[in-house]
């Protein structure tokens, strides 16, 4: 027996419905936002903590560094205690993590309290779209999963605003006065303790009950369980791959390293700040569109789009780098939009459809423990190019880096067309089927 609240076909979905989502997406708002403040934070981290160049990539990937083992470990959980008790360990996570590092004395103590923030927004992009999809009737199943989606991408437009009024207020010169940093970090305190008391209102996901009283999810499963059965092996692989797609567009070298990117550009100072906030907007509109667009197109259209734009992008924006005088007074406009446009592109395409895809093909006896081995790979590529961003621009320049996402881009346009099924307008149960068919 269901409650009508979370019937994962109910005719009309109520207010209350969309209340619990908007609790439920409260995670993905923290998830921009701890992802992205780094952005505007490092020029007064550097100054004020006195960071070189390998201890700003140290700080920066600190969370995507925890949020591989959050991923990994936050679907066993969710597998075994239920969807609602793991999200509320996740928001109290967020909590700690938050305070710890608004408070931190030094860097090595920061980095710390951003690993445990990794944890936190780890373990929601691996538990939260698949939350989602299981409360989700089947013809709102891709709006309400993007809702996480633009949730985070919300989140980090939220963020580079809070860096931007911080840097030309209380921080003044740039955003690289004393302590700036800190307002920036403290600004997701109030979502964590949203989410944290929010849950106490939404109800478990009624397909993990049903599983639950089953007997068909929270065993303790080995990491080559995943991969016992052909059809298994099948799935796996395509959640893998989506996962390192999502990464190899290059989008976070953009989210993280924007205003460097922006200043090494020709804009100075507070402009940097101002004009990030173009990056944060691009990708909420980006991905306002896909939440309209994703009821209509197919998954497969969307996403085959949307990589063959967004390496079209990468391509202007490298050679125009590698090409264009730095006197040129045009060269950082043409930066500035192509870069503007990429984020519109991956976040309303490649973003959306990963997250999407990858809430709705894994089978329920395993989702929790699969989706979090998929996160965590995603996670994993995301640190690599976090830490690794920093080194690769100083010994090869951004153009030629450039060049490196555009050659990944499309491998991932082919593998993708020759791999990944349909999932649009099917149950997640036919899904399921369909796999088990055609193994």
């Amino acid at each position: 027996m269901t409650h009508p609240l979370t019937d994962p076909q109910p005719a009309h979905p109520t207010a209350k419905f969309w209340a619990v989502i908007g609790v439920l997406t409260l995670g993905g708002l923290l998830f921009g936002y701890d992802t992205g403040v780094i952005n505007g934070a490092l020029p007064s981290l550097t100054k004020d903590l006195g960071l070189s160049s390998a201890m700003e990539g140290i700080v920066t990937s600190a969370v995507q560094f925890g949020a591989i083992f959050g991923a990994l470990y936050g679907g066993r959980v969710s597998d075994r205690t239920g969807r609602r008790t793991a999200v509320t360990g996740v928001a109290a996570v967020f909590l700690v993590g938050s305070l710890g590092s608004v408070l931190s004395p030094s860097w090595p103590v920061l980095a710390l309290f951003r690993v445990v923030l990794g944890l936190a927004v780890g373990a929601a992009s691996g538990i939260i779209p698949i939350y989602l999809a299981e409360l989700a009737p089947t013809r709102l199943r891709g709006r309400v999963v993007n809702q996480n989606e633009f949730m985070v991408v919300f989140g980090q437009l939220m963020a580079f605003t809070v860096n931007a009024v911080i840097a030309t207020s209380v921080g003044g010169g740039g955003g690289e006065e004393p302590g700036t940093w800190r307002w920036m970090l403290a600004a997701c305190v109030i979502p964590a303790v949203g989410l944290l008391i929010g849950m106490r209102f939404v109800p478990e996901s009624p397909r993990w009950r049903e599983a639950r009283r089953t007997g068909t999810t929270g065993r303790r499963l080995a990491a080559r369980d995943l991969f016992a059965e052909p059809w298994l092996r099948r799935i796996m692989v395509i959640g893998i791959g989506l996962a390192v797609i999502n990464q190899i567009s290059g989008i976070n070298v953009v989210q993280y390293y924007g205003v460097s990117i922006l200043t090494d550009a020709g804009f100075e100072g507070d402009t940097a700040f101002m004009v990030n906030l173009l990056i944060g907007i691009a990708g909420v509109a980006g991905m306002a569109v896909s939440l309209v667009l994703n009821q209509h197109v197919r998954r497969r259209v969307m996403m085959t789009v949307g990589l063959c734009c967004t390496t079209g992008v990468l391509l202007v924006m490298s050679l125009t780098s590698i090409l264009a005088d730095d006197g040129n007074p045009a060269k950082k406009w043409v930066i500035l939009v192509a870069i503007v446009a990429f984020v519109g592109i991956v976040q309303g395409s490649v973003n959306a459809m990963t997250w999407l895809l990858m809430s709705e093909i894994f089978p329920m006896r395993v989702r929790g423990e699969a989706m979090g081995l998929a996160a965590g790979v995603q996670w994993t590529v995301n640190f690599i190019v976090a830490l690794g961003f920093p080194y690769a621009d100083s010994v090869l320049s951004f153009g030629p880096t450039l060049l490196i996402f555009v050659v990944l881009q499309l491998i991932a346009v082919v593998w993708f067309h020759r791999t990944v099924p349909e999932t649009k307008d099917r149950t997640l149960e036919q899904i399921e089927e369909g796999f088990r068919a055609h193994p």
